[in-house]
């Protein structure tokens, strides 16, 4: 498919006209199913790579060996994913401009045989004034075919251009005149076997879809270098896997102080013997954020980088690192209650304690603390998302579970800039909404659930309340007997509704 600059403009429109365009498409259309499941197959690499360096699976002077050769064919496997995603780009570009150059080059070649009854139009340069020669008499107006052939040149040329952009992507891998290396090692020569491992430049202000694209553009041993590098600015990334971020903050745990009495210790202390009790008990845990100054902490049973539905918990006042075992708790039974709905569904709980809960009655009373955290949580979910499908793993049902003061950072949250990636909200206990209506959370389900026995549901001191009609959510079951704390409790009928929410199995009218 070529349409040399050397030819005569007439002569180079009737080539363009004659392109077999159809298995350009193909090829471009089989070159991206090829590009789509090399993420998938990277992920599993570095699964393995992981599994090896761990010892979870074998361990000795081999399995060391081992490792090392999997992550070489992980560094490898990322530079070929990289070029080949950038070359597709190039080829899509290219095939873009076939049809236009194309449809172009068909159309102006029609119009100029009405203007003159030759075969072809002339060069565009000279068409009208060529026209008005061939033409003694009043003819139609030459600007249109001009303006196609035109068109169509552009077109031309930039496919030229994507073409030469498409083979400069994969020159960087030896590829010249669609020839590849000839073995892995002659390609494993030509690219940095590790990479780029310093992560950007702390937490806020990163975007986590950026994050989650420079994650992913790195190979495993890339990636287990910059953890063992930087882990606590790795650890506190929104859109890194949870994998990753769950071995940084461990990291960070580690290596922190506990004891005495200070806040990092004392969240420290909390926070490991947490985890040591769930684990003791054969359940996965997953340290998603750890921010020991600031005694605030994420912590994921099940695993969130595979879960098909998620329940994130965000808990009210007066909650601390030294109140987890009841929060992991609730969250323990959220998870019982969405598998109870749909037996077999992998199901992930997050305590999220990502905001400093207010501890002062007079902070209780103000959005402070809310305005501060509303955004973290709405950057915590984007992170979610975007390290899910930067891995090519498919979303799960995400649900934000939220508990009296919680409800307000849920408000907050939606405030921010872009949607709440999340699938259903649940208030329980709200103190009210400053937002007038359910849909103004920006989730297609919202629910609500409030006990004639809860005072603090009763008096909207932060805006509408979420049970009256027109707020518009759906309502949870609520036993009249139920006090502000036991949304969560077994005992009562609300649970149970939360969990079918958190599966996907509730109606939402």
């Amino acid at each position: 498919m070529t349409a040399p600059v050397n030819l005569p403009a007439e002569a180079r429109l009737v080539a363009v006209a004659a392109w077999d365009v159809p298995p350009v498409r193909g090829a471009v259309a089989t070159l991206d199913a090829v590009a789509g499941r090399l993420p998938v197959w990277r992920a599993r690499l570095a699964d393995v790579a992981r599994a090896l360096e761990s010892a979870d699976c074998w361990s000795g002077p081999a399995a060391r060996s081992a490792a090392s050769a999997v992550y070489d064919l992980s560094a490898v496997a990322t530079a070929v994913d990289a070029a080949l995603q950038a070359s597709l780009d190039e080829f899509e570009r290219m095939s873009r401009e076939a049809d236009a150059a194309q449809e172009h080059a068909t159309e102006a070649l029609a119009m100029a045989r009405t203007l003159d009854g030759g075969p072809a139009a002339p060069a565009p340069g000279r068409l009208a004034e060529t026209m008005a020669e061939l033409l003694g008499l009043p003819a139609p107006d030459p600007g249109p075919a001009l303006g196609a052939a035109e068109a169509a040149l552009r077109s031309a040329a930039a496919l030229a251009d994507a073409a030469a952009a498409a083979g400069t992507a994969l020159a960087g891998l030896g590829v010249r005149d669609a020839f590849a290396p000839a073995d892995f090692w002659d390609l494993a020569a030509r690219i940095s076997l590790v990479g780029p491992v310093a992560p950007p430049v702390g937490p806020s202000g990163n975007d986590p879809r950026e994050v989650a694209d420079w994650w992913a553009g790195l190979s495993a041993g890339a990636q287990v270098a910059a953890l063992r590098a930087a882990p606590g600015a790795v650890g506190a990334l929104d859109g890194v896997p949870a994998w990753a971020r769950d071995r940084a903050n461990r990291l960070v745990l580690d290596r922190a102080g506990r004891h005495g009495t200070s806040t990092a210790a004392t969240t420290a202390r909390a926070v490991a013997e947490r985890i040591a009790v769930e684990e003791a008990a054969g359940r996965d845990v997953q340290l998603h954020l750890l921010d020991l100054e600031a005694a605030q902490v994420v912590l994921v049973l099940g695993d969130l980088d595979t879960a098909e539905a998620v329940g994130l918990l965000v808990p009210g006042v007066n909650n601390s690192p030294a109140d987890l075992p009841g929060l992991v708790g609730d969250a323990r039974d959220v998870a019982t209650a969405a598998r109870g709905a749909d037996p077999g569904l992998d199901v992930a709980t997050i305590v999220w304690l990502g905001y400093a809960s207010p501890d002062r009655l007079i902070d209780m009373g103000r959005r402070a603390a809310a305005s501060d955290g509303g955004p973290h949580l709405a950057a915590a979910l984007d992170g979610m998302a975007a390290a899910r499908l930067a891995s090519g793993t498919p979303l799960p049902r995400t649900t934000l579970l939220a508990h009296s003061y919680g409800t307000v950072v849920v408000d907050e949250a939606a405030d921010a800039p872009g949607r709440l990636a999340a699938d259903a909200v649940v208030l329980l206990g709200s103190p009210g909404m400053e937002r007038e209506g359910a849909g103004s959370l920006e989730v297609p389900e919202v629910y609500d659930a409030a006990s004639a026995g809860d005072p603090i549901s009763w008096f909207g001191y932060f805006g509408s309340s979420t049970w009256a009609p027109p707020y518009g959510s759906t309502g949870l079951p609520a036993d009249r007997s139920m006090g502000h704390s036991d949304y969560y409790d077994p005992a009562f009928p609300t649970l149970a509704a939360i969990g079918g929410v958190v599966a996907g199995d509730r109606p939402t009218d």
